[in-house]
């Protein structure tokens, strides 16, 4: 089951590329105030998680009528609402989870958080991808392969999520990686390059976080 999770940052994309990736979704699930940037791509929420802060109480009103569900969080809780929205998706037995709007919003330490919520133990063995219409994140478990879609051209860079990670092989890159270690903090992996329009990446051990980004405006594709 496919869910699309919508947090309160920037999609970083069109209203067309996010009613998209909405119409193709099983279920659409919503960080708090992230259900007001569905307001544009004609699906409301299936469930708002939250402690709700970011929605004003009139649009709260309006999607309740609409038939949305609502799981409230209090004010001081553990997890970031990012979080909680993920695990209301795995709940509902997602195996596979697009993430929206994981930046932007002035608060770069909930994007860095964002992204290591890749790296949660919870999430790093299903398919979870942080998206924006030009970047596509997500991690890498050894041992496990990693097939990548793009542009010939298209950067993809390589981050050791773990101290360490063993044994990278990589097809289809410029710069190919043969049983390399990837050791984190270090920039080895970063900025390679598609040199074919499908490639893949092999972990033997450890955890990466893999990004591949277009280098073509969105407007020429």
């Amino acid at each position: 089951m496919r869910a699309l999770v919508v947090l309160d940052g920037d999609p970083l994309g069109s209203d067309a590329w996010l009613a998209g990736l909405a119409k193709h979704a099983d279920v659409v699930i919503a960080a708090d105030g992230g259900a007001m940037r569905l307001s544009t791509s004609g699906r409301r929420p299936d469930l708002v998680v939250g402690d709700l802060d970011s929605l004003p109480a009139d649009a709260k009103r309006d999607l309740e009528r609409a038939g949305a569900a609502f799981e409230v969080h209090p004010d001081e809780k553990e997890e970031t609402d990012a979080e909680l929205a993920l695990d209301a998706a795995v709940k509902r037995g997602a195996d596979e989870i697009v993430v929206v709007g994981a930046f932007g919003g002035g608060r770069l330490d909930h994007m860095v958080g964002n992204l290591l919520l890749l790296a949660h133990e919870d999430f790093a063995a299903i398919d979870v991808a942080i998206v924006t219409e030009r970047a596509t994140f997500r991690s890498l478990v050894g041992p496990g392969t990693l097939e990548l879609e793009g542009t010939p051209g298209d950067w993809v860079s390589l981050e050791p999520l773990s101290e360490i990670a063993r044994g990278v092989i990589t097809d289809g890159l410029r710069y190919p990686l043969r049983r390399e270690t990837l050791v984190r903090g270090a920039t080895r992996g970063v900025s390679n390059e598609l040199t074919e329009r499908r490639g893949s990446v092999e972990l033997a051990q450890g955890l990466l976080l893999v990004a591949v980004t277009t280098r073509r405006s969105v407007a020429s594709r």
